[in-house]
């Protein structure tokens, strides 16, 4: 099964890689939060311009989070990953890792370590 093809990225215009290698093996894709349904144009951009367009859904919904929200929230129902990416679930801050509200959300719960990004805190 090679599902892997060449597309122009709608943004950037770049050319990049996009497809299912195997079953095992999957596009790119699949590593970021599936926040996009195919109609928002989603299909069609490369990796760098979907992080982006990801960090930007992910900020606007956070906008919108209050710590009353934060308990019931979405994100703690996607599927859960081991995979953390940078800018989304995390950024880097004089070489430590420092976890972003999304992180703290897909968690479902407060860990209860004062958090610097913790949205469960009113």
């Amino acid at each position: 099964m090679n599902g892997v093809k060449t597309k122009i990225c709608s943004s950037c215009e770049a050319y990049f890689k996009c497809g299912d290698i195997s079953t095992e093996n999957k596009c790119w894709y699949n590593d970021f939060p599936p926040i996009f349904s195919l109609s928002e144009g989603s299909d069609c951009l490369c990796p760098n311009c979907f992080k982006e367009a990801c960090e930007d859904k992910i900020d606007a919904y956070l906008e919108t989070m209050t710590a009353q929200k934060a308990i019931n929230n979405k994100a703690q129902f996607l599927p859960k990953t081991n995979l953390l990416i940078e800018g989304i679930d995390y950024y880097l801050e004089n070489g430590n890792y420092v976890f972003k509200a999304w992180f703290h959300l897909k968690r479902g719960k407060c860990c209860n370590n004062n958090c610097r990004h913790c949205p469960y805190r009113g």
